[in-house]
């Protein structure tokens, strides 16, 4: 083969490899296909969208779903929004159900429901099919101090305007559960609650509960009542033994005192003796300093020692007429 031969078979090459690169990097199939659903996208516009890190697949593709369908959205108003971080498809679709529902929906205002986090396609799906959402069990005390347990469902449905910077579902379960709390509260007996369960939806309902949220409640359910304890009578019992508890607090506080104030006075009769015997103890002293000084004479002492003596046998035989018992003195048998 000559050098002639293998220069046309290497610029062949070549030229099949600038192709190849060529259509990998402009969307030729992609334009085509546009042209033949009669969207006009420039293959200029195409190109820009590779130097500008969009893939056209992500935004022709919608552009063609949204021209069949009869939408007026341009390419730059989709590929702004992919640029911002949103799904592009999903906005589409969503414009698409809502445009078949008769629901109004601008591209701006689909598109920042998108960039908020929320599912754009699915709020336009509850718009028109309402969601219901069970709360979970909510435990009230009526007047009567009897607990009722109560399990409502809320019937929900998206509200557009308020998608974006509106409260969740947890919010509409917040509100509704107290709603519950405060009507069953309100009620002078369980009975009548028992009795009239749509006195609770109909009270709750009437607050307003959907104010500030994403949603607009249509209807909300008594799905299930039930009786649960006594709670007035366990509070009462409860009462009842803190009460308790705190009169034997202070009946042990009384006896501690009084204990206390027994020892104190055993301490003082103590005290007193003692100062008794302190003074006992100064009476012969006494006496001998008179009988030194010469104010008091033997005599005198021995009549007082004598009188003492006395006193002493009288107190013995006093001591022991009382250990015989209350018979009297014992006299001598008469023979």
């Amino acid at each position: 083969m000559g050098a002639g031969a293998i220069a046309t078979l290497l610029l062949i090459f070549l030229v099949l490899i600038g192709v190849v690169v060529i259509f990998s990097f402009i969307p030729v199939g992609l334009w085509i296909s546009a042209l033949a659903a009669g969207v006009r996208v420039g293959i200029i516009t195409l190109i820009g969208m590779r130097f500008r890190r969009v893939p056209p697949a992500r935004i022709v593709n919608p552009l063609i779903k949204a021209d069949k369908a009869g939408l007026n959205i341009s390419v730059n108003q989709l590929e702004a929004h992919f640029l911002a971080g949103g799904n592009v498809d999903r906005v589409v679709n969503a414009l698409i159900a809502a445009e078949r529902a008769a629901i109004p929906l601008p591209f701006e205002r689909a598109a920042a429901i998108d960039l908020a986090g929320r599912e754009v396609f699915q709020a336009v799906q509850m718009s028109v099919n309402p969601k219901v959402i069970e709360t979970p069990l909510v435990s009230a005390v009526a007047k009567d101090g009897i607990e009722v347990k109560v399990i409502a469902r809320v019937t929900v449905r998206a509200n557009i305007d308020r998608l974006v910077g509106g409260a969740g579902e947890e919010t509409i379960l917040a509100r509704v559960g107290e709603g519950v709390v405060t009507t069953v509260g309100s009620a002078e007996s369980h009975k009548h609650v028992l009795e009239n369960p749509d006195l609770i939806s109909r009270t709750v309902l009437s607050k307003g509960l959907d104010a500030g949220t994403a949603f607009e409640i249509l209807s909300i359910d008594i799905a299930d009542v039930d009786v649960g304890r006594n709670i007035g009578a366990q509070l009462q019992t409860d009462q009842a033994e803190a009460d308790k508890q705190i009169a034997q607090a202070k009946a042990e506080e009384r006896r501690a005192m009084a204990v206390a104030r027994e020892q104190e006075m055993k301490a003082s009769v103590q005290e007193m003796r003692a100062k008794v015997v302190e003074a006992e103890a100064q009476v012969p002293l006494a006496m001998a300093d008179a009988l030194r000084e010469g104010k008091l004479g033997v005599m005198d002492y021995y009549n007082l020692q004598n009188i003492l003596a006395d006193t002493q046998m009288r107190d013995s035989l006093a001591k022991m007429g009382q250990g015989k018992g209350e018979s009297g003195p014992l006299m001598p048998d008469k023979k």
